[in-house]
């Protein structure tokens, strides 16, 4: 009886739909990454209820022909590549061709379409069940609906998150789409309400629909040339930083990516201006020769492999870090400076032309003879080199790098290859020979050597016997049970609960025995003494009356004399509008205008000096975790500056009242903490005081 099952197209897909089309903003990106292979030049995207009910994207492309309908259904069908070798030179978005067969098997999905030169026709297919081809009426290029996604994985739909949320991250890619084909006219669709538009105007008309002009006044525009890699685009100033990392775009060779080398030498460049939970701002255009990377590494084409990731790495690093830095060089870089709030570039010192020597013959180098094809290129009026330029050099002079990194020996001048201490090859031992002194060792034989033998000689080598057991389920011991977690977690509870039982003390019990350098109050109890910080006790206690006043208080609204606008990029703002509410529990009158920033009106009356943008930036940097906005999490930082600015300091001479209204205070809880984590007491047993004066051992 057969055991291997070949699976029909309607499994296969379902299956392969689990990597391509996971969610429903993974369905938007492959539709519109279609459009624009298609040659579209404005494209409109549709979504209902986060794209659960309907996806929708019209072009304007080269549409598809009546006889290829039903070839767009099939897996590992596309016009992109056509043999092997195609894979070696993709410029298209889409080449793998399954896309449409993987949504198509778990949605209704509809293709209607139509070429410059022929008739309009449709064709439906539910859960991979194709019906026939119709003709209807329609505009030339392609219009794709996709309908009830999921409907056929129940457990797949299950595990989508609110509709608000795939809804923000489908806004993020649409975002993203905008800013990756700024030549392209997008219109971008939420429930039936416009949310984007762009009108196909260019980089900078991109940036300002997805970020606002106020962002290009406070970034460099570059473009430059290094190594045959070219790089291009917008990167903030030294001051200019998100609270986190939506507003990092990368595109290389047309494809938005994310990619940890670039993103590693993006990240180190800023490193020396970016303050902790600081993001840098960029969006960068990166061309690199088709050859050198890879882009076949998953389904959904979100990363790239690098033939040399050292190089990519040291062009992007050494292009963004001379911007930065004001280095002369940025000058060959740098296309527009930003108008507010960077560090200037360093002007070149000019030469005046009587100054110009005569131009000298350039005599070429030993290497530059050796050179090959292609020959060096000048960009933007630069001398540069190409990548394959780039990689001998690296050869010629790291030689011991590209060595170790291909697994070959290192050319040592030494003469051995070193080896790990300890380690002797088996063909040396027989030549090996007795030190002077030694006469109890066995005259060496040109014969392999028992491990006991080689134990004698090489104490320092080490060996292991390996041991070959064959185990009978028969007498197998029976497998231990899984450990019950919950009774593990329930243990570690009451524990903890019993530990601060122990830190609690009976303060009726407790002697006062004076105060050390008017900062550290002595208790005696039983067989110990308590050492308290008189600030750090103080600074706890108030800390705590304070977050208890801010959880239970009475909220009272400052109104402002002019409202704050508070702009964020898409994805911000639907993270926001999810969580108004909660903002508005903690007395913010917060309202959302019709252009989709936010407008504030009226604050806390007990948060009346409160940064705003410091407190929205701190909402916003843990984003991506979507965790709870809570008042008192945002504001401990706040509140303990302020419990320790009120709090009795180090060497203030209390009266013993205040002493004892302070140990009162702290209820015997000898576990305390101040606000910045250091310990208010210290415990010391009287048989640690016996030890340091020797009355027992």
């Amino acid at each position: 009886m057969a055991k291997i099952n070949i699976l029909p197209a309607k499994v296969y897909n379902r299956i392969a739909a689990g990597e391509v089309v996971d969610r429903p903003y993974s369905v938007v990106k492959e539709l519109v990454e279609n459009s624009i292979d298609a040659g579209a030049t404005e494209i409109e995207i549709y979504i209902e209820k986060g794209g659960t009910q309907l996806i929708r994207v019209v072009d304007n492309g080269s549409g598809i022909e009546r006889d290829d309908l039903q070839s767009a259904f099939l897996p590992h069908a596309t016009s992109k590549i056509a043999v092997a070798e195609d894979l070696e030179n993709i410029m298209t978005l889409g080449f793998r061709g399954e896309a449409v067969a993987s949504i198509a098997s778990v949605s209704k999905m509809t293709i209607t379409s139509k070429t410059a030169s022929g008739k309009c026709y449709s064709l439906t297919s539910e859960g991979g069940e194709l019906g026939s081809v119709q003709e209807t009426a329609g505009e030339n290029g392609t219009d794709v609906s996709v309908e009830m996604l999921f409907f056929n994985t129940p457990v797949r739909l299950g595990f989508l998150k609110s509709e608000k949320a795939e809804e923000s991250d489908i806004t993020n890619f649409v975002s993203r789409f905008i800013l990756n084909r700024p030549e392209i006219a997008f219109t971008y669709y939420v429930n039936g309400k416009k949310i984007l538009q762009s009108f196909g105007g260019g980089v900078e008309e991109a940036i300002v629909e997805v970020y606002g002009a106020a962002t290009l006044a406070e970034c460099y525009e570059i473009n430059a040339d290094k190594h045959g890699i070219r790089i291009r685009g917008y990167i903030g100033n030294q001051n200019y930083f998100k609270a986190n990392k939506s507003y990092q775009s990368v595109f290389l060779n047309g494809r938005y990516i994310q990619n940890v080398t670039i993103s590693a030498a993006l990240s180190n460049a800023y490193a020396s201006y970016a303050m902790k939970r600081q993001y840098p701002f960029y969006v960068l255009y990166i061309d690199v020769p088709t050859e050198i990377v890879d882009v076949n590494v998953h389904p959904n084409k979100a990363d790239v492999r690098f033939a040399d990731n050292q190089i990519i790495y040291g062009c992007i690093y050494s292009v963004i870090s001379a911007v930065l830095d004001g280095q002369t060089k940025a000058l060959d870089y740098v296309v527009k400076e930003p108008s507010k709030n960077a560090f200037p570039i360093m002007p070149q010192t000019p030469v005046l032309e009587k100054e110009k020597p005569a131009p000298q013959p350039k005599k070429e180098t030993v290497k530059e003879k050796q050179l090959d094809e292609p020959k060096r290129q000048s960009v933007f009026g630069i001398t540069t080199i190409s990548y394959e330029e780039a990689q001998r050099e690296l050869r010629e002079s790291s030689p011991a790098f590209v060595n170790r990194k291909q697994g070959m020996e290192l050319p040592f001048d030494v003469g051995a290859t070193p080896r790990p201490k300890g380690f002797i090859p088996i063909e040396e031992v027989g030549d090996y020979k007795r030190p002077e002194g030694v006469e109890d060792l066995p005259k060496p034989r040109k014969t392999k050597k028992t491990v006991e033998d080689l134990h004698k000689r090489f104490p320092d080598l080490y060996f292991k016997r390996n041991e070959f057991i064959v185990r009978d389920p028969a007498t197998e011991p029976v497998k231990a049970a899984e450990p019950d977690y919950f009774a593990e977690n329930k243990k570690f509870l009451e524990e903890l609960e019993t530990k601060n039982k122990q830190n609690k003390i009976d303060v009726s019990n407790c002697v006062y025995a004076g105060k050390l350098f008017n900062t550290y109050l002595l208790y005696e109890y039983k067989d110990s003494v308590y050492i308290i910080d008189q600030h750090a006790a103080h600074e706890r206690l108030i800390f705590n009356r304070l977050k208890e006043q801010m959880n239970n208080r009475a909220v009272v609204q400052q109104p402002m004399l002019l409202p704050y606008e508070l702009s964020l990029n898409a994805f911000e703002r639907e993270f926001i509008s999810e969580h108004l509410s909660e903002i508005r529990d903690m007395g913010f009158a917060i309202t959302e205008s019709e252009n989709g920033s936010f407008s504030i009106t009226a604050i806390p009356l007990d948060l009346q000096h409160i940064d705003l943008s410091a407190f929205f930036n701190d909402i916003l940097s843990d984003i991506s975790g979507f965790r709870a906005i809570k008042l008192t999490e945002i504001l401990k930082d706040k509140l303990a500056t302020a419990a320790c600015k009120a709090a009795v300091k180090g060497g203030m001479d209390l009266t013993r009242e205040e002493i004892d209204a302070l140990f009162a205070l702290m209820d015997g809880d000898m576990g305390l903490k101040c606000p910045h984590g250091r310990p208010v007491v210290v415990k010391m047993a009287r048989t640690e005081l016996e030890k340091m004066f020797k009355r027992i051992v």
